[in-house]
């Protein structure tokens, strides 16, 4: 696709292009869960972590959504999961932005919790930012009892459990 040149239209003709610009933006979204995501907010409000099987392939889909993607079939075999797993790929945060909560660098990652074919996205804390690794074992720190809501967000952060790092075939197809 070629630009558009602002010559042509008359009415353009005299502006010039802003290049670029700042503008402060969040996003809240709300929306209503479906029956799969519905039984695993639940369960993270009890401190669980649920996922559901596919029946076909025997993938585990944590957080659910009913139906494998690839299959294409119900996923109705509900699996409780533990709350360790494995940093798949992270990221080191050091540049500050508008809003920001978390003091920096601070690692975000993708965790396959174990016994889970797709990672959960969360925040690694409770060690260096420059120790993080890929294979890193890892826990979840959760909310108080009190805290907790039907949200992802009860899970405040992963932190190190000190086992040896997970041996990279394990989990090679997640990066």
């Amino acid at each position: 696709m070629s630009p558009i040149d602002l010559e042509q239209i008359p009415a353009l003709a005299d502006v010039e292009p802003v290049k670029s610009t700042k503008t402060p933006l969040r996003l809240d979204y709300e929306y209503t869960a479906g029956a799969a995501s519905s039984r695993f907010l639940r369960a993270v409000k009890e401190k669980k972590l649920r996922g559901q099987r596919c029946p076909k392939c025997g993938k585990v889909y944590l957080p659910p959504r009913g139906a494998c993607p690839t299959d294409g079939v119900p996923t109705t075999d509900e699996v409780e999961l533990p709350h360790t797993g494995t940093v798949t790929t992270f990221c080191v945060v050091n540049v500050p932005f508008h809003g920001q909560q978390m003091e920096i660098p601070y690692v975000s990652a993708n965790v396959l919790v174990d016994g889970a074919d797709l990672p959960l996205f969360g925040l690694i804390q409770e060690m260096p930012a420059h120790d993080v690794r890929m294979g890193l074992r890892v826990e979840a720190v959760w909310k108080d009892d009190d805290e907790l809501e039907t949200s992802l967000e009860n899970i405040k952060w992963w932190r190190p459990t000190g086992e040896p790092d997970a041996d990279p075939s394990t989990y090679e197809g997640q990066m």
